[in-house]
């Protein structure tokens, strides 16, 4: 039987995978103010198949509540467009040639609760994936000692490990959920 290797490297790169998801989620949230990450999620069809909006346009935030979106191909505008309004993401298009202008609107009190509830989720989801790898790594010490290849010593040593990295990790995105709230409901 092949001896099972522990990597606390690998962990560690696994729980800032969560982290990197959060970070991007959090990112598309909408706080009232202009960030290309707002339409980064938007798939278009163009050329017969679905691509993100950033292969078919640039975008770039020239001033603080205004997106605009250059479309590279004349021809993709239409499809561009319909994609931003069909993401339902609350901005209106306005085409101008191979220019989209969108205005970000100004958040009401509900929409910034909303938002908020929306980022714990997101949140939450993040610490549940770190949870979940912590348990991974924890049950593969668990089997490293019982099959004897891992002393008690060892196993709680790397056990410390594993949960320094967790709770650094879930302290990471605790930290990032308050930036985020912060933003959301300062007016």
């Amino acid at each position: 039987m092949a001896a099972t290797k522990f990597d606390i490297e690998d962990l560690k790169r696994r729980m800032a995978g969560a982290i990197s998801v959060l970070k991007q989620e959090l990112g598309g949230l909408r706080t009232g103010r202009a960030s290309a990450n707002l339409v980064e999620p938007i798939q278009v069809e163009a050329y017969g198949t679905h691509m993100p909006l950033n292969q078919l346009a640039s975008v770039s935030v020239p001033e603080p509540r205004l997106l605009a979106v250059q479309v590279w191909d004349k021809a993709s505008v239409a499809a561009v467009e319909k994609a931003i309004m069909s993401a339902n993401l609350g901005l209106t298009p306005a085409t101008e040639g191979q220019v989209i202008r969108l205005r970000v609107p100004e958040l009401t009190q509900d929409r910034r609760k909303e938002l908020v509830k929306v980022a714990h989720k997101y949140a939450e989801a993040a610490r549940v994936s770190v949870r979940h790898v912590r348990r991974d790594g924890m049950d593969l010490l668990k089997k490293m000692e019982k099959d004897e290849n891992l002393g008690k010593d060892d196993h709680e040593r790397m056990g410390e490990q594993v949960q320094k990295a967790t709770d650094a990790n879930i302290a990471d995105i605790d930290q990032l959920l308050t930036a985020k709230e912060k933003e959301i409901l300062t007016v």
